[in-house]
């Protein structure tokens, strides 16, 4: 699908839509749990979905209902299992490690570009731990084998993701030891994934798990506002369009909750490092470009997400008329008056919606090529984008 959009000013009140990142974690964390769990989930999206089935396949019962998922926890852990993550990083790099614990020889079905996007060093310590990783085809991966209890050892700077799913896995098999080694990237992740845990018992402390698996179920529990999507609207309220945006923690774990601090920042030219809040950039680079300019440092990882950030951000703002001089550690955005254009979104929901964001001070309409990837994070942007008075056909 492609939208064209006309420059039109957002107006009125915008609650988060629930958070992505939290919602994966809840629901392994509720599928694993002792008791059932009910998780407060009022809105879904692609990559949310692909968990729920994957816990499905591995013998937990998760529904949908209107207001969120009602989890009762694995019974019975199948011998052979296959799990589509369809296109949901954080789906494939939680789950194989789980898989791992669990002795479950799986197949996972990858779509978009998740076939491409890295595995290492995560697959060199499931191997050296006692699985076995293999490619059957290019789209899919198998885990055979299982993990044994011990150290594990995984570096801090390539994937928080990594680090999440070995959380999981060591929680699940006990009397094992996690270091992270050399300085931790996206760090504000990590502590989702240990808050996560406490809430449903395990604690993570110095390298060491205490607790137990079944985990501990809460009961109910609610996902917060997510700050990553709450983001293109705070964004659009810099840029002087009228809007409240409601349901975001200021307490939150996210570290995308940095967006309301980076937004004063980026009224001067500034530097910003990119290094906790990769998924940030692509609309704070729309801002940078229409306000003073920015330099972002740190994008060594946007390079390996749904498409590579650091070239679509940069062609994003270059069909919009602004300067953009790439290096191989830092984009740099210059001033610029916004004009119309076609904005190819590469398959990529954070580029689609950060050119929406821009058309509302385009000088002429926005083309958004597949503008249907935002189904990915955010299936009802498009809704709430005309209910707020934005024009598009």
């Amino acid at each position: 699908m492609d939208i064209t959009i006309y420059p039109q000013k957002l107006r009125g009140q915008i609650s988060a839509i629930p958070s992505k990142s939290q919602a994966h974690r809840l629901l392994i964390c509720a599928a694993f749990a002792d008791q059932p769990a009910f998780i407060g989930c009022p809105q879904t999206n692609q990559d949310i979905a692909a968990t729920a089935d994957c816990m499905n396949a591995l013998g937990a019962s998760v529904k949908r209902t209107e207001y969120g998922y009602d989890v009762t926890p694995v019974c019975n852990i199948p011998e052979k299992a296959t799990l589509n993550c369809r296109e949901s990083g954080s789906t494939l790099r939680f789950l194989l490690p789980i898989v791992g614990a669990l002795g479950v020889d799986t197949t996972f079905q990858l779509a978009g570009r998740l076939p491409q996007r890295p595995l290492s060093p995560l697959w060199e310590e499931m191997e050296r731990m006692g699985c076995c990783l293999s490619r059957p085809t290019e789209t899919t991966v198998r885990c055979a084998g299982k993990l044994q209890q011990g150290n594990y050892q995984i570096a801090g700077n390539i994937s928080s993701q990594y680090i999440t799913g070995l959380l999981f896995a060591l929680s699940i098999i006990g009397s094992s030891r996690l270091e992270i080694t050399g300085k931790l990237e996206s760090a504000p992740y990590v502590d989702m994934t240990i808050d996560a845990l406490n809430r449903f018992g395990i604690c993570f402390e110095n390298g060491n798990i205490t607790g137990s698996y079944p985990y501990r179920s809460p009961g109910n529990i609610e996902v917060e506002g997510d700050w990553s999507n709450g983001a293109f609207f705070l964004a659009a309220k810099a840029l002087g369009n009228e809007l409240t945006v409601t349901g975001l923690s200021e307490s939150s774990y996210q570290g995308d909750r940095a967006v309301a601090d980076i937004l004063l920042q980026l009224k001067d030219n500034c530097t910003i490092d990119a290094t906790d809040i990769p998924d940030l950039v692509p609309i704070l680079a729309v801002v940078a470009g229409a306000s003073r300019g920015a330099t972002f440092t740190g994008i060594r990882r946007l390079r390996l997400k749904e498409s590579d950030r650091v070239a679509t951000v940069a062609a994003m703002l270059q069909n919009l008329g602004a300067k953009v001089v790439v290096t191989e550690e830092t984009l740099t955005v210059s001033p610029a008056t916004y004009k119309g254009c076609t904005v190819v979104s590469f398959g990529d929901h954070r580029i689609a919606m950060a050119a929406a964001i821009a058309a509302t001070v385009a000088k002429d309409p926005v083309t958004i090529i597949n503008a249907d990837c935002v189904c990915k994070s955010y299936p009802s942007f498009w809704e709430e984008y005309g209910r707020l008075g934005g024009k598009y056909e």
